[in-house]
């Protein structure tokens, strides 16, 4: 669920700050120390690594699945916090070169501001905040790698009907695949409706958190991408998010009164109602979290 969006589809700037903008210190109460707000990910249900090591491993996957791990140039499209490129910065394939250029784009200010003062201190940094949508983003040159994770869920609005949406989705591939360089590859990591004719009553997500936001379902996803990149893999890793979501209920319910202090008993009340709806989402099926990787065609 980090951020990002277009300009003219999709959420607006407006919309995601509503979101995103809360607060950073309310976020890092309940969230692991990478500041990672998006699905971790665990080998199974057995599997008993901690939220901070699960979300290490999500990340991993991410950096060898789009070659970000050896490739010079990666832009991460909804960078959230940043701690996808500073893996990157700092988690190297056997062989490969020091990452020379890593750019971020989110439209979140709070996010923004604390990416950039992660790395202010680190002489030559080779990464970049920039408070842009992907839609305006122009780079010199092509990316070897491209990454982008819980952004898709804002690039539609929910009065979206399907044609619409696949369109905005095949802007979106068609941009990619523009700052791409050839046989590069991407990573893509998006909540999406589960069966194509299941509905789910999504209030809390959209009313309450995540307003003029619309879920992809798998075939608008496959149809948007046609001709513009290979699927090569994809997972459905929905109980992933579960597990994800109650750790971060149940670490926002133990610091409820801190949480409280700082954005008030509303605020706290409608962020554990969402993370106990959306926990509830994906384990009943009704919500489904998909990992694809793709590669440029």
């Amino acid at each position: 669920m980090q951020s990002t969006g277009t300009t003219g589809t999709g959420a607006s700037p407006d919309a995601i700050q509503a979101h995103y903008d809360v607060g950073n210190e309310f976020y890092r109460l309940w969230l692991d120390d990478s500041m990672t707000y998006s699905s971790a990910m665990w080998r199974d249900d057995k599997d008993s690594a901690s939220l901070a090591e699960a979300q290490q491993r999500k990340i991993a996957w991410h950096l060898a699945h789009s070659g970000a791990d050896r490739a010079a140039s990666v832009l991460d499209i909804g960078c959230g916090w940043g701690a996808m490129l500073r893996a990157a910065v700092r988690t190297r394939a056997d062989g490969a070169p020091p990452l020379a250029r890593g750019v971020g784009l989110t439209l979140s200010e709070a996010q923004a501001q604390l990416a950039r003062s992660l790395t202010a201190n680190e002489p030559a940094s080779p990464l970049e905040f920039r408070l842009e949508s992907w839609a305006d983003h122009r780079p010199a040159d092509p990316y070897a790698a491209i990454i982008s994770v819980g952004a898709f869920e804002h690039f539609t609005r929910p009065a979206d009907d399907s044609a619409t949406k696949i369109a905005i989705y095949r802007e979106f591939f068609s941009r990619c695949r523009d700052m791409l360089a050839p046989d590069g590859r991407m990573t893509l990591q998006t909540i999406a409706y589960g069966d194509p004719l299941d509905t789910v009553a999504a209030g809390p997500l959209v009313e309450d958190i995540f307003p003029e936001s619309e879920l992809p379902r798998l075939p608008e996803i496959i149809l948007a991408a046609n001709g513009l990149f290979e699927i090569e893999r994809f997972r459905n890793d929905r109980t992933d998010y579960g597990r994800t979501c109650e750790i971060w209920a149940a670490n926002l319910k133990a610091r409820r009164d801190k949480a409280i202090a700082m954005v008030g008993k509303e605020q706290t009340r409608r962020y554990e109602r969402y993370l106990k709806f959306a926990a509830w989402g994906f384990f009943s099926h009704r919500l489904h979290l998909l990992r694809f990787r793709m590669k440029r065609r």
